[in-house]
């Protein structure tokens, strides 16, 4: 059997950012809370003119050759902030990035989670149609509301993801290691579009599920520490990362102690700058350590933990191929955070307030936004992509 796993990866967040100093400023908070305490010091701020759609068909467009767009024969989208309780974010994609009408297009939901699930999805269907290609996509908007306990923990973006039979990036190991339980630590009724969320508790249930998956994994698999060069995280804040592998760091010699932390602060680096994005966070850790770590080579073995509130937890490990960094689209970083730009308090809190939502006809000035595919507002209640 080919190995089966990530072959491209490819992120976009908005154009417009806050710096989490002068939110702590602003919120009358030490602004070390937020940058150490939290470990996040800017978050990402999403004009009324980007939605999950836009975001998520702005991160596949960058890395999608023609050859691909046609060869795709499955379109996963993954999200808890979509925009219809009825059709799938993923047929909008279809269109907007020109993709083979025949394929199938399914929308997955729970929590920060279904991104996981969809690639495992994607994983299965390759094993049993071989030469497949599936495109996975985890684009979410994080809200709880201003001036509230998790507002530093929002943010807004997409990744996106091309599976394939011989990645060249990251081979997906059959080594899954899962639970479920019903817990409310973390919920957003259909009625409302901030989520409500018990912090400490989730933190403590989220760590609690990477221990207990952790142990499972050592004797299911057979496999501890020693076997890992490196883990990505979900990272709803980058300081509950740190918290879940300070948690297993004894089981480490003092050497590889220090090389896990290394690698894990390479693993936060973009999403210090971003934020939570719900079901594309471990994802772009992933992107992030692929990215800025210096040691990782071809061969090494990554671990990958994948949570989502309500509660769903998954753990598994993939192998580094021989060209993991060209699967990256090139500078893709470099570009983005060059071009944000900042804006103030008044500015975050009036943009947080003029998001598209209701039933009424609008249009919205997309003029503002440089991105490619924009929302540009709506009409007979149907939302209008706007492609550039």
């Amino acid at each position: 059997m080919p190995t089966i796993g990530i072959d491209k990866m490819s992120f976009f967040s908005p154009h417009l950012y806050l710096d989490m100093v002068e939110l702590a400023n602003a919120r009358g908070e030490e602004p070390d809370k937020f940058l150490i305490g939290i470990g996040q010091t800017q978050q990402a701020v999403v004009p009324a003119t980007q939605d999950v759609i836009t975001m998520g068909a702005n991160a596949a467009d960058q890395m999608l050759t023609d050859d691909e767009r046609q060869a795709i024969d499955t379109i996963i989208f993954a999200t808890e902030s979509g925009v219809d309780n009825s059709k799938s974010g993923a047929v909008y994609l279809q269109r907007l990035l020109g993709l083979n009408p025949y394929a199938r297009t399914i929308e997955m939901k729970q929590a920060c989670y279904a991104g996981t699930y969809g690639i495992m999805q994607a994983r299965d269907y390759i094993a049993m149609h071989p030469g497949s290609k599936v495109l996975v996509v985890a684009s979410d908007i994080s809200r709880y509301g201003l001036k509230t306990a998790g507002e530093v923990t929002q943010g807004a973006g997409a990744v996106a993801m091309l599976i394939t039979e011989n990645p060249r990036m990251l081979s997906l190991e059959r080594d899954n290691q899962f639970k479920s339980a019903d817990v409310m630590d973390f919920w957003r009724p259909i009625y409302t579009s901030e989520a409500i969320v018990d912090g400490h508790y989730s933190t403590d249930v989220y760590r609690d599920f990477f221990k207990d998956l952790w142990t499972r994994y050592k004797t299911q698999i057979g496999l501890g520490i020693a076997d890992f060069k490196g883990f990505a995280f979900h990272l709803p804040y980058t300081k509950q990362g740190l918290k879940a592998l300070r948690d297993i760091l004894p089981e480490a010699s003092d050497a590889q102690q220090t090389a896990l932390l290394a690698e894990f602060e390479a693993s936060r680096v973009y999403n210090k700058r971003i934020g939570n994005l719900y079901t594309g966070s471990v994802y772009l850790s992933l992107m992030s350590l692929l990215a800025n770590s210096e040691t990782l080579v071809a061969g090494d073995r990554l671990g990958i933990f994948s949570y989502g509130s309500g509660a769903e937890g998954e753990f598994y490990s993939g192998i580094l191929q021989a060209d993991f960094k060209t699967g990256l689209v090139a500078d893709q970083f470099t570009t983005l955070f060059a071009k944000r730009t900042q804006v103030s308090i008044a500015e975050y809190e009036t943009i947080f307030q003029t998001q598209l939502a209701g039933p009424d006809d609008r249009d919205l000035a997309i003029d503002l936004d440089p991105a490619k595919f924009v929302l540009a507002g709506q009409k007979d209640k149907q939302r209008i992509y706007t492609t550039r």
